[in-house]
């Protein structure tokens, strides 16, 4: 993930309404927002909240910095569901420069949820790193750890040699509903896995399991992607390395919560009482 801080999303979000006569919906700005910083991937704009499964963070972070600018004077924040400028925010938008002193600083600042976002991109990235580094026995291993606390049980590896395309199976628990479910694991670097490796995995499923599981260091092709979900067929969940990631984060596998710590002044601490003869 590469989202900008939310000091940086603050000038153009101003220049943006500027542009689309002073105000407007959040749904329009999103987007224009999204292509002013090429960082952004695809896979950035889709991400959503751990903590809000409904909510894409890009949109979140795009209301904080709002929220900041409602703080300043700079946007109107009375209206609900419309964005509009203040003269300052007008002033500010047609009248500071990229690289004026004060939008420099700006630039450098950054809040405490940028630093979640940019902790939560370099651990992603290096679970992603760990999985592209691990063997494809220990691939297979990593894969049951991973499903057990999604839910599944009683899950087993394949021997090598006689997996006919499954290289896991177990029981999938969801509520009072059990379902049998296989799984096939890839640990692919580079060339993307393609629609003919999901065709072989239902095949090789069909009739014996319910649902299928198709885990990969990598990423699927579009074609594969839209074969997962066939009318009339078994129903496949596909994983790339990005989804793997982001569950294990969401879900706390084999990641580890620290605690943050914010400080602040005591104000009580400097308050003495006057001693006799002074003011």
């Amino acid at each position: 993930m590469s989202f900008p801080k939310q000091s940086e999303i603050e000038l153009p979000l101003l220049k943006t309404l500027q542009e689309l006569g002073g105000k407007a919906e959040p749904k329009e700005l999103y987007p224009k927002l999204a292509a002013i910083f090429p960082q952004l991937t695809q896979e950035d704009l889709t991400a959503r909240l751990p903590s809000s499964p409904s909510t894409f963070r890009w949109h979140n972070l795009v209301q904080w910095s709002r929220q900041k600018l409602v703080e300043k004077g700079e946007i109107d924040g009375s209206t609900r569901g419309v964005w509009k400028l203040t003269p300052r925010g007008r002033a500010r938008a047609t009248g500071a420069t990229a690289d004026s002193s004060e939008e420099l600083l700006l630039a450098h600042q950054a809040t405490l949820k940028d630093l979640v976002y940019e902790n939560e991109s370099e651990v992603k990235r290096r679970i992603i790193s760990e999985l592209q580094n691990l063997g494809a026995t220990d691939f297979e291993q990593f894969c049951m750890s991973f499903l057990g606390p999604l839910g599944y049980e009683q899950l087993q590896v394949t021997g090598r040699g006689a997996d006919r395309g499954i290289d896991g199976y177990g029981l999938f628990r969801q509520g009072v509903v059990t379902i049998r479910s296989a799984f096939q694991a890839k640990r692919w670097r580079q060339n993307p896995v393609s629609r003919p490796e999901i065709d072989k995995f239902r095949g090789a499923i069909q009739g014996d399991y319910d649902h299928g599981v198709f885990l990969t260091t990598g990423r699927f092709t579009a074609d594969a992607e839209a074969a997962s979900i066939k009318k009339g067929a078994i129903s496949l969940l596909l994983l790339d390395g990005d989804a793997i990631a982001e569950s294990m984060i969401r879900n706390g596998i084999g990641v580890v919560r620290r605690p943050v710590q914010l400080f602040d002044l005591d104000p009580e601490f400097f308050r003495f009482p006057a001693a006799d003869g002074f003011l």
